[in-house]
């Protein structure tokens, strides 16, 4: 069963979502997922702000805004997507890490708890048959502007969430076999 889940999870992204709403209940038990991640220290780096019931739009709008502001050529094609891609979804993640104060660990261990959170929301996303796609975008430096972030709490990118039809291509793998060196 795990193994499927694993083998299932893919990105599934905001273009495809088809409006149908999800329910904050549903979300709950998505992030209550992410509670469980492994945590060194039990630090429990882990934080998530959850736009939805039209709070999308107001994210996708500070992206689009921000972008225009700091690059010096934005291109129109961008511009739209990050002011559309929030909207399409049925709920966006913003996917925060608080720095243990005492910093009694290496940063890059908390960044891998955080992560390991996500995959536990992306896993039971996919067995609800809910789509997601985590983006980082470059304009997440500035999230400090949109977000009361504690202190030592950054911002690590975005999970966009949204019920999709039809059928999504499996990834491709290479073989795990070119992957290993058994050292024995």
């Amino acid at each position: 069963m795990i193994f499927e889940l694993i083998q299932n999870r893919r990105s599934i992204f905001p273009a495809q979502y088809n409006n149908k709403p999800i329910a904050r209940e549903t979300i709950e038990k998505i992030l209550e997922a992410a509670n469980w991640a492994p945590t060194h220290k039990k630090t429990e780096p882990w934080r998530f702000k959850v736009f939805m019931n039209g709070k999308q739009r107001e994210l996708g709008q500070f992206l689009s805004d921000k972008y225009q502001e700091v690059d010096p050529k934005p291109k129109q094609v961008k511009i739209n997507k990050l002011k559309e891609n929030p909207g399409r979804s049925g709920a966006v993640i913003a996917i925060c890490m608080q720095r243990d104060p005492e910093e009694r660990l290496p940063e890059w261990e908390e960044l891998a708890a955080t992560a390991m959170a996500v995959q536990n929301m992306w896993l039971y996303c996919t067995e609800l048959g809910v789509g997601c796609y985590w983006s980082s975008p470059g304009l997440i430096k500035y999230m400090g502007e949109f977000l009361d972030l504690e202190e030592g709490e950054k911002c690590l990118g975005f999970f966009y969430m949204g019920y999709y039809d039809g059928d999504i291509e499996p990834p491709l793998r290479t073989p795990i076999s070119e992957k290993v060196q058994w050292l024995e």
